[in-house]
């Protein structure tokens, strides 16, 4: 402990979290009155995982990703996924040079820092499962040649809610490559106001980068190293064990769940300026890591998930 206590409290750690500080001030300039998704969404980048953001169309989801990706100097592409979208579109496709007399591979849009996957229920499954590898194994294989990512891959995509026309639900596999499921909701009067305003500003939606690529890298290093004590790593493993004996829940949370609530309470822990991982950090985002990992007893929304998960946290002990 003492090693990882000096390693959490050096200058270039602290000078890290003031950037992660940074980061999250900056997409806050320009969205308005989602605070709580904004850290969120820092956290699971800072933790190296995905977020998914499931809400109606116009309430910022595009935005915030776009917004993130402007904070940061690193690569950044879009998919606009429709119906007709094929893997190859995702992945890249090797295409014959006739003057050279051999196929060449033009890469896809996944080889990127940053991927916006927009309304990615609009793609047809073999596409959405196009991005299982590189979200789980950071590759990508295409004509039987496994090509790596960038070290910093970061996936954030938006989905429209399944009650839509025109779209695919996420299979249960693609679901659990998500660290962070989250919705935006509709803004507080005060906030549509702001929003209001702010459209009559010229680059009110533009920010300048506040980190590199490296910065970032260094900020997910020095997040593994955050402290976390037996007592809630246990807390931990109640929550998920919890879970699979719940009668409400026909099917509860692997440990691949486990291990990404820990790790997004490490991140939380680190932006907070803190060395290790307190039990509020784990009640708090256990709702947003978990309520997507579980397949209830009876069919429900997404967002009941999470309420499901909410009320089975009230009989887990918190220690103390």
């Amino acid at each position: 402990m003492a090693q990882t206590e000096q390693l959490t409290q050096s200058p270039q750690v602290e000078a890290l979290k003031s950037k992660a500080k940074d980061l999250l001030d900056n997409i806050n300039t320009v969205m308005v009155g989602i605070e709580k998704a904004v850290r969120l969404t820092v956290y699971a980048f800072l933790a190296g995982g995905h977020v998914l953001i499931e809400d109606v169309p116009g309430v910022g989801k595009t935005l915030l990703a776009k917004t993130l990706a402007m904070s940061v100097k690193a690569s950044f592409k879009r998919i606009q996924c429709t119906p007709d979208l094929l893997p190859s579109d995702v992945s890249g496709v090797s295409i014959y040079q006739q003057h050279e007399g051999i196929f060449k591979f033009v890469q896809g849009p996944i080889f990127t820092n940053i991927l916006l996957a927009d309304e990615i229920n609009r793609a047809t499954p073999r596409t959405q499962s196009s991005l299982l590898e590189a979200m789980e194994e950071q590759q990508v294989t295409t004509d039987g040649v496994t090509r790596p990512l960038p070290d910093l891959f970061f996936v954030i995509a938006t989905e429209n809610p399944i009650e839509y026309h025109g779209t695919f639900p996420l299979p249960e596999a693609q679901l659990d490559r998500f660290m962070i499921s989250l919705s935006l909701g509709y803004p507080e009067t005060d906030g549509e106001m702001k929003i209001l305003d702010k459209t009559l500003e010229d680059g009110a939606f533009s920010v300048e980068p506040v980190l590199s690529v490296e910065d970032v890298m260094a900020a997910r290093g020095a997040v593994k190293n955050i402290f976390v004590e037996s007592s809630v790593k246990r807390y931990i493993v109640d929550i998920v064990n919890a879970t699979r004996n719940h009668d409400q829940i026909a099917l509860g949370v692997s440990p691949r769940g486990s291990q990404l609530l820990m790790r997004a309470a490490q991140a939380a822990a680190f932006v907070d300026g803190r060395s290790f991982v307190q039990p509020e950090d784990v009640k708090l985002l256990a709702p947003f890591i978990l309520g997507h990992r579980i397949i209830p007893s009876m069919a429900e929304s997404r967002n009941s998930h999470s309420q499901i998960i909410e009320r089975l946290l009230k009989n887990v002990e918190v220690p103390v």
